[in-house]
């Protein structure tokens, strides 16, 4: 069978001080007036019932989650303990799944992504699905046609191709300089890697099995125990200890046959404030507000953002990022919101959880 599972365990701390450690990113209202994270659901239900649909989240996260997407069913929902970046996270996710159907093919979804048109990407994920299974070796990775030689992303060079849409995978290349993202753009070879994935449940659990192989004999002895009793007590006391890698690094990287759909699509990773601007039309001087009411005097350039009906005015300022939320003000220009996760830190730092 199918199954599709949302990744919803990031913390978002560049969207700060909205998105908070109660309340990440994925959750916030800001766009379209519903959270990326119902979003990202409502685009997977289109192809999958609500039984094959998973969400792998933070155990303190799990309500709220649950209060979002009503819909998914209470044991579809995987907590893990404390974060431990997307490696352990696919391998949790596969592993569960993998003891209750062994043939299971599985496509990994983001959750704070904003993505369209929805039959570009159907079509996309459904040839992705197509290739994991008439590949069962391959890993399938989904690669964005990039829009502009961002050097935020990772990018992923195709090689020999396949099918119409489906390459072999050359090689994965992490953030590049602007004058290798050009040289990426204009050979026509380099997607952005958008973190989205199909494969078998036992493929993927073999190359963790023999490029994480710490992570993998956790993660069964965890999944193994999932329906007993002994579930919570395995996760404490195993999950800390798995090294923090992203599976990019730890298989996708290394992995014996990995292969790329081509996902044609309009698509935004909100990890910064900046890029706001992406998804939100601007006004005639080029002010970009995600909130209800505000008023700009001679300002030009602004990112104004708010969840609730507060009121925010400017006069005679230009490039900045302001940001409301009930107990906390973030005021930057857009050069330095690059910084926010330092500012973070000093915010802990100063007074400790409660601003975060």
């Amino acid at each position: 069978m199918r199954h599709a599972v949302i990744m919803a365990g990031g913390a978002g701390v560049r969207l700060w001080p909205l998105s908070r450690k109660s309340r990440p990113k994925q959750l916030l209202r800001i766009f379209g007036g519903t959270s990326l994270l119902r979003q990202s659901y409502e685009r997977v239900s289109t192809m999958f019932s609500r039984e094959q649909i998973h969400i792998i989240t933070r155990q303190d996260h799990m309500p709220v989650v649950a209060e979002a997407v009503p819909e998914v069913p209470a044991g579809n929902l995987i907590g893990e303990p404390v974060g431990r970046d997307t490696a352990n996270a696919v391998g949790l996710a596969a592993a569960v799944i993998y003891e209750r159907d062994p043939d299971a093919t599985i496509g990994m979804f983001t959750a704070d992504h904003i993505i369209t048109p929805m039959d570009r990407f159907c079509d996309a994920v459904g040839k992705a699905y197509q290739a994991a299974e008439d590949h069962a070796d391959a890993l399938v990775t989904m690669g964005i046609r990039p829009a502009r030689p961002d050097t935020n992303y990772g990018y992923v060079r195709r090689g020999k191709r396949i099918a119409e849409g489906i390459y072999e995978v050359e090689k994965f290349t992490e953030k590049p300089n602007l004058a290798k993202a050009l040289q990426y753009i204009s050979s026509g070879e380099y997607y952005w890697n958008s973190g989205m994935f199909a494969w078998r449940a036992d493929t993927v659990l073999g190359q963790l099995e023999k490029y994480l192989p710490q992570s993998h004999d956790a993660l069964r002895e965890v999944a193994r125990a999932w329906q007993t009793e002994e579930r919570q007590q395995k996760l404490q006391t195993v999950y800390p200890s798995l090294m923090k890698i992203s599976v990019d690094f730890a298989v996708m990287e290394q992995a014996d046959h990995v292969m790329l759909v081509e996902m044609d699509c309009h698509w935004v990773d909100v990890g910064s404030w900046p890029a706001v601007e992406t998804v939100v039309q601007a006004d005639n001087d080029h002010n970009v507000a995600a909130c209800q009411h505000v008023i700009h005097l001679a300002s030009r350039g602004n990112i104004v953002v708010s969840e609730d009906k507060h009121l925010i005015a400017t006069i005679g300022v230009d490039d900045l990022v302001i940001v409301h939320s009930p107990d906390a003000t973030l005021i930057c220009t857009k050069r330095d919101a690059q910084s926010i996760r330092e500012l973070v830190d000093n915010v802990e730092e100063q007074f400790g959880d409660q601003f975060l």
